[in-house]
C-alpha cells in the first residue's frame, strides 16, 4: 500500500472525498513529522513508536575506487512496533 491507496482507504471508511482525506492523512504524517523534528518519540498506542536514534561517524569505501570516507555522526529514524499491532500478525 502506498500513500494514494491510504488516502483512498480513508476516504472510503469516511465516507468523504479524497481531497478531506488527502487532508487527513498530511495532518497526521505532518504531525509525526513535527514530533520527530522536537527530538521527541511520537507513540501510537497500539501501533507503534517513532524515534530518533543516534548514529555514530563511521568510515566506509568507496565502491568504485576503493578510497575511505568519513560518514558524519547524525540520527535516524527507527520504529519500534506495538504489541497489539504485532499479534495481529
Amino acid at each position: 500500500m502506498n500513500k494514494s491507496h491510504l488516502i483512498a482507504h480513508v476516504a472510503e471508511e469516511l465516507k468523504t472525498s479524497k481531497l478531506q482525506a488527502a487532508l487527513l492523512v498530511e495532518t497526521v504524517l505532518g504531525g509525526i513529522r513535527k514530533g520527530l523534528e522536537a527530538d521527541e518519540s511520537v507513540t501510537l498506542t497500539g501501533f507503534g513508536t517513532f524515534e530518533l536514534k543516534p548514529r555514530k561517524a563511521r568510515t566506509v569505501r568507496n565502491p568504485h575506487t576503493g578510497e575511505p570516507i568519513q560518514i558524519a555522526a547524525g540520527k535516524r529514524i527507527g520504529f519500534r512496533v506495538g504489541k497489539s499491532l504485532r499479534d495481529s500478525f
